[in-house]
């Protein structure tokens, strides 16, 4: 039997899976398991709680704190995902055109990905800094502001500099992987539109980004989840200041169960994220699942 299991590919492929599989039950699947757990119950730290059912998921509902996070978490997702993906396909196209020292303007490209998240956010921390901003003191320095920009104690210059971080730091992995794409793109294609009078935009439109379409399907999702999920960025720029303007709801549940102790409340909002990842997984899916692009017509 097992020499007839050892020539079953099916059977191979499952064998050399299980030791994947009980990586993500015991990393993954518990973890998330025990959290959904936690939030029906008022679990505190050191103490496991009682069940409680749904009181948790009322009582963040109600809160302010939760709402203004709900609201943040899907302005700075949806803006910051969008201006990366466009920044990031016009540099991936700009990259795969002919220039010097291409190579290395490449690599250069990647450095704000590879540094350490917590190093950026030190940087702008910096950078933003009300009394010693670098750009307050350039503005100041030609004459186009008399004072300070307080770019990290006003409500909405928070929101737009933590968004701005966020960008800078996105935008090299969206370009890389567009760029990866768009070598596999035959060059033919492009030779034939340009013997048809194409173009530059309608080559674009036609060829370039129908054909990246599967890729840029998977890279939105991973940036869309890498967004909606920042932590560090926010916690080390503004620890969800100003008056929790910039709170995400990844940071509030942290400061909600491990600062403040109340782990039953703080895994119920970790819990209520669930469904946001969940649906931006599943846009991703149903677009792979439409391959008009590449099959040629309008089956699946």
């Amino acid at each position: 039997m097992w020499k007839r299991l050892s020539n079953d590919r099916n059977f191979l492929g499952m064998l050399f899976m299980l030791p994947t599989a009980a990586f993500l039950l015991l990393f993954l699947v518990y973890p998330l398991g025990l959290g959904i757990w936690l939030s029906f119950t008022d679990a505190r730290i050191g103490r496991p709680g009682n069940f409680v059912g749904l009181e948790n998921y009322l009582w963040i509902i109600g809160s302010s704190k939760f709402q203004t996070a709900v609201f943040f978490t899907m302005f700075y997702t949806v803006f910051a995902s969008v201006i990366k993906f466009g920044l990031g396909l016009y540099l991936a196209i700009l990259l795969n055109e002919k220039m010097p020292f291409k190579a290395i303007l490449r690599a250069i490209v990647l450095i704000p990905f590879i540094v350490p998240t917590v190093l950026s956010a030190i940087a702008f921390w910096w950078i933003f800094d009300p009394q010693f901003s670098v750009i307050s003191w350039s503005l100041k320095k030609t004459g186009l502001i008399d004072t300070n920009i307080d770019f990290l104690g006003d409500v909405w210059n928070a929101r737009w500099s933590v968004i701005f971080a966020n960008v800078w730091r996105g935008v090299p992995f969206i370009a890389i992987s567009l760029l990866a794409g768009l070598q596999t793109v035959p060059a033919s294609l492009y030779e034939a539109a340009v013997l048809d009078g194409a173009t530059r935009w309608q080559m674009f439109t036609k060829i370039t980004y129908p054909l990246l379409t599967p890729i840029i399907a998977v890279v939105m999702t991973f940036s869309v989840l890498f967004t909606f999920t920042d932590f560090q960025l926010i916690k080390v720029l503004t620890n969800g200041g100003p008056a929790g303007a910039t709170e995400l709801m990844a940071t509030l549940s942290y400061n909600t169960a491990i600062l403040g102790g109340r782990v039953g409340e703080g895994a119920a909002i970790s819990t209520a994220m669930v469904p946001f990842l969940l649906a931006a997984i599943l846009v991703s899916w149903f677009g792979l699942q439409r391959r008009k692009w590449q099959a040629g017509s309008d089956n699946d």
